[in-house]
């Protein structure tokens, strides 16, 4: 042990004075607590702030007010709330979704995007920025407001000024601005403040609504969105860039192959005769089906009439478009004056995770554009000729102010990311309310608990039912041997978010049950009772069943009493009428007996550590 310092002081304490004490505290050059590596002074100087801001924690939007309002603060121990797995945790009632969807009809005007100051050539562009600037801070003090007041949830919108920015330019200089959306649930991707904000700008430009992933969607379910969409006054087209990729990956392979085998001059002819013969048939087909398509148009049309709409007063079609289907209907969609004479300018503009750069690829056949579901990976509008007569105008993803009921639909609706998911319980939950019990069997080939006696028998399963079932199924196992609920949770949930686990939602004009229907049960039912037991165990959320508790309770035979160390004491029994009986004690009871061997608690409860 090192000598005490002859002073009193030691390192400890000198640390504690220069934080704490009356010294001021040293700091550098530039009146900051950071070191000069650490300062913007270099590369990134002056550089645009180009990085997505949706969302931050309570805990930094604390520490960077409290930093801002030069205050301090103490750290308290949070009060801790256990959380009964047997309940809706995270999800509302019935009366409160009622209440939230009328909250949302009566502020859906109030729901807005920023608007781009008016300006002229006179501006310049100091008081522009300025006027940007005002505005912005303006637009999200409303939307804080409203969140505030009528306690209103919203997706976490894109708060960087340099994003919306880019929204600008590209609404300025489109022709046409398509509005990719997810075909699962259009209404909360879609945005009817820009289609507002398009119209401000140029009463010329048009709106347009493309709807990705529609290989998800039956041609019934397509048929409700078309009529519904034509009912709103906006165009819309059907597409799935998802099979347009894998279309085009086939025909590569098949190039490939056909490239490497050999082929002589006599095989190549052959197959030109074939090609010819081939075209000849479909000339004579396309003549038979104009002649029959002349007929029809004498007749009236109905509702499985697959012809693509071309002028503005046409009605949307169901039908799935392929590549050059969607091509031809971009070219002949917009007839007004276009931004640039010689091409129409077709805007791009979507949220992330809805699909919006793999349908840029697959129009262009090659990879333009870098792929991701977050916000951000697109910085800036970027132009790309689609043909020469069409300018494609990529905006970057943006994630626009929109009403959801919980957070829970955020993560289901991949606004929110997974992989940063802190609590996975409401989201199961509700995936467990919107898929039924014997999907999620059939899908992962697992046993899900049943209702115990006393609870509804169709009631759906809880999260953690859902999730002990799939832990235990897959092997993801803790370090004590229980199946790991929140690994589990990522999985079932990227599923649910990619189209595994299918769930559609309708119009508001149709309703949900006829709108999106589950197959049958395709597996036969496994009674809980043929499980194995130590699998019944770890599926259960009460390790014990009633049965079991009954069970226990009438096999015990409480003839004797109970002392610590002791179970036998031949002076005292129990009377019929169950009072206990005493008779003579011996003067020294602890003379002759047999001690019971002490033993580990750990072992002598085990059974109970079984799951």
């Amino acid at each position: 042990m090192g000598k005490k310092n002859k002073d009193g002081t030691n390192l400890g304490r000198q640390l504690i004075k220069d934080r704490f004490g009356h010294t001021p505290r040293r700091k550098v050059d530039n009146d900051t607590m950071l070191h000069t590596t650490e300062l913007q002074d270099g590369y990134d100087w002056g550089r645009l702030n180009l990085s997505s801001v949706t969302e931050e924690s309570s805990f930094n939007a604390f520490l960077r007010t409290a930093e801002l309002a030069g205050t301090e603060f103490q750290a308290e121990k949070l009060n801790i709330t256990f959380v009964n797995p047997k309940q809706r945790v995270g999800l509302l009632s019935k009366t409160q979704e009622q209440t939230m969807h009328q909250k949302h009809a009566e502020h859906r005007d109030q729901l807005k995007i920023p608007r781009r100051p008016k300006w002229n050539k006179e501006t310049s562009a100091e008081d522009l920025e300025r006027a940007e600037n005002e505005a912005f801070l303006n637009w999200r003090r409303d939307l804080a407001l409203l969140q505030e007041n009528e306690e209103i949830l919203m997706t976490p919108y894109e708060k960087n000024l340099e994003f919306w920015r880019q929204l600008w330019r590209v609404v300025e200089r489109s022709d046409v601005v398509v509005q990719i959306v997810d075909a699962r649930n259009p209404l909360l991707f879609r945005s009817v403040d820009l289609e507002r904000y398009v119209k401000e700008v140029d009463s010329n430009k048009l709106n347009m609504i493309l709807v990705n992933k529609s290989d998800l969607l039956t041609l019934e379910q397509r048929q409700h969105w078309a009529q519904y969409f034509d009912c709103e006054g906006i165009r819309t087209a059907f597409y799935s860039a998802t099979l347009v990729e894998e279309e085009l990956k086939r025909e590569a392979e098949a190039a490939r192959q056909a490239a490497e085998s050999p082929t002589s001059a006599l095989e190549l002819k052959q197959l030109r005769e074939a090609a010819e013969e081939i075209q000849q048939s479909l000339d004579a087909v396309e003549q038979t089906l104009d002649v029959i398509e002349n007929k029809m148009k004498s007749k009236p049309s109905d509702a499985t009439d697959v012809k693509l709409p071309r002028l503005p007063t046409d009605k949307n079609s169901a039908h799935l478009l392929s590549r050059t289907e969607l091509i031809d209907f971009l070219r002949h969609i917009y007839t007004g004056p276009r931004h640039t004479a010689q091409q129409v300018t077709i805007g791009m503009v979507g949220y992330p995770n809805v699909g919006k750069s793999s349908t840029i690829n697959s129009l262009m056949t090659v990879k333009k554009v870098s792929v991701s579901a977050t916000p951000g990976k697109t910085k800036r509008f970027q132009t790309l000729f689609l043909e020469n007569d069409i300018l494609l105008c990529d905006c970057p993803g943006l994630v626009m102010p929109s009403f959801v009921l919980t957070k829970a639909d955020m993560l289901l609706n991949g606004i929110l990311p997974i992989d940063q998911m802190r609590d996975h319980v409401p989201a199961v939950n509700l995936l467990c309310e919107r898929i039924p019990r014997h999907i999620l069997e059939d899908k992962y080939g697992i046993v899900i608990a049943k209702p115990l006696e006393g609870e509804d028998p169709d009631r759906p399963p809880f999260s953690e039912e859902l999730l002990l079932a799939y832990g235990y199924n897959r092997g993801f196992m803790t370090s004590n041997g229980q199946p790991d609920q929140a690994r589990s949770a990522r999985y079932v949930l990227k599923d649910y978010v990619n189209g595994k686990l299918l769930f559609a939602l309708g119009p508001p004009s149709v309703i949900q049950s006829e709108y999106h229907t589950f197959p049958e049960r395709q597996r036969k039912p496994v009674e809980e009772s043929q499980l194995p037991g130590q699998q019944q165990r770890a599926m259960r959320i009460n390790k014990s069943t009633s049965k079991e508790l009954d069970q226990q309770f009438f096999n015990a035979q409480p003839s004797v009493a109970h002392v610590k160390g002791r179970t036998n004491f031949p002076h005292v029994r129990l009377a019929n009428d169950g009072n206990l009986v005493t008779g003579e004690a011996p003067a020294k009871p602890w003379r002759n007996v047999k001690k019971e061997r002490r033993e580990k608690l750990r072992k002598k409860f085990s059974h109970l550590d079984e799951h």
